[in-house]
């Protein structure tokens, strides 16, 4: 690995350090008093870094990583000033927004950021078509692109209607919602995808993992639905989102048959610490995807999604439970992040931290549908988000060598 590309690793995971962090002040904002804190402002901070300075920073630089390893590594010098760019613009909204919520110099850099998403998507599909062997990893590649610039159609609507000063409650969330759907269901889960393709099975089963990739492709775009189920949809809309929930389990089942058949030969490929951290990241997906056919359910949909700790529960699933830990578990894999002692100790807390924060959010949800407060569970949430800290400040100590 290059010294800048391992440069760049570090950050990320100096940045994941950040998130997790401001994740501690929100919480303690809940628990106790904290009067120099604005909640609401803070929190746009924390989800727009989250976004941008991690995930988004995290997938380019493996998305980097990966050309380089076709092309060679002189391609780095070509997206030096796309990380960079990126990385300012998410700085500067964790700067602006904590302190002006949605202002003048927090929507400039979000803008900025967008138009970085835009340069990335443009630059990296050129690559993608200059290189000699077109493998099924591409494809995932190429819609993770697609779904990260449609995302911002999302984004460019919420300013319209708050340019135009429309308080419909109804066209806000519909609006968020398509933004968040195409980012962490799009943009983050197809490259995750294709990265975990294109290091497993680049060179085999192309049959199936077509396949596979189709049925996840084609349900992209209904599956937005499966966000807005309180909308008054019609029946036809409405079929197509429960088809669209049921292509991509048939999807997922083909890829967790596809892994089971080459278990022997994937073996050699991955370290203990790689697997266990891939078969969480796997769990917490087939988790996904149940909750989403669930939520199907008109009643069950209703439910879910008029009780703010279940949806909070659900983002943090993904966004932790399922992308985060890939990330971290496809970077082990590819000896991005050094193994050593702390490392180990730290990333052991961090998932634990993750998991007792699921379950907590889990109680907090289901109690919440009866109207009871359960005891103490904001300090406890506060404890959870301690612990994810506390692992991660010793997987970047890890890193330090």
């Amino acid at each position: 690995m290059s010294l800048v590309l391992h440069r760049w690793i570090k950050l990320t995971l100096i940045n994941l350090l950040i998130v997790a962090a401001i994740g501690v002040a929100l919480r303690y904002k809940i628990a106790y008093s904290l009067p120099i804190v604005n909640q609401k402002h803070l929190l746009h901070g924390h989800s727009h870094f989250a976004f941008a300075g991690w995930i988004s920073q995290a997938i380019m630089t493996l998305l980097v990583a990966y050309l380089a390893k076709q092309k060679g590594e002189s391609i780095l010098k070509k997206y030096r000033w796309l990380l960079y760019a990126n990385v300012v613009t998410a700085y500067g909204m964790l700067v602006t927004f904590p302190f002006e919520g949605y202002g003048l110099f927090s929507i400039t850099f979000s803008t900025l950021s967008i138009f970085v998403s835009y340069a990335f998507a443009i630059q990296y599909w050129k690559d993608l078509n200059t290189l000699e062997t077109r493998y099924i990893s591409h494809y995932w590649f190429k819609t993770a692109l697609f779904c990260n610039v449609f995302s911002s159609l999302g984004a460019f609507s919420l300013a319209a209607m708050m340019a135009a000063k429309i308080s419909h409650q109804n066209w806000f969330l519909a609006a968020e919602y398509f933004y968040l759907h195409f980012q962490y269901n799009g943009w983050f889960f197809f490259s995750c995808m294709g990265l975990i393709v294109a290091k497993l099975f680049n060179s085999s089963s192309p049959v199936i993992l077509k396949r596979i990739y189709l049925l996840f492709a084609a349900a992209i775009i209904p599956a937005y639905f499966l966000s807005a189920l309180w909308m008054d949809i019609p029946l036809w809309v409405y079929i197509l989102v429960v088809l669209s929930a049921v292509a991509q389990i048939a999807g997922w089942g083909y890829m967790l048959a596809l892994i089971k058949n080459k278990a022997l030969s994937l073996n050699p490929l991955l370290t203990s610490t790689t697997k266990q951290l891939l078969t969480l990241s796997a769990i917490a997906l087939s988790i996904k995807l149940l909750l989403q056919l669930g939520s199907t359910i008109p009643s069950l949909s209703t439910l879910t999604f008029g009780f703010r700790p279940i949806v909070i529960g659900y983002l943090h699933l993904v966004l932790l439970g399922v992308i985060t830990i890939f990330i971290l578990g496809y970077m082990f894999a590819s000896g991005l992040i050094s193994l050593n002692k702390k490392t180990g100790i730290g990333i052991t807390i961090f998932v634990s931290g993750i998991i007792i924060n699921e379950l907590f959010l889990m109680v907090q949800g289901v109690t919440a549908l009866n109207y009871f407060n359960v005891p103490y569970i904001n300090e406890a949430l506060l404890a959870a988000a301690v612990t994810m800290f506390t692992g991660l400040l010793l997987l970047n100590i890890g890193q330090k060598k």
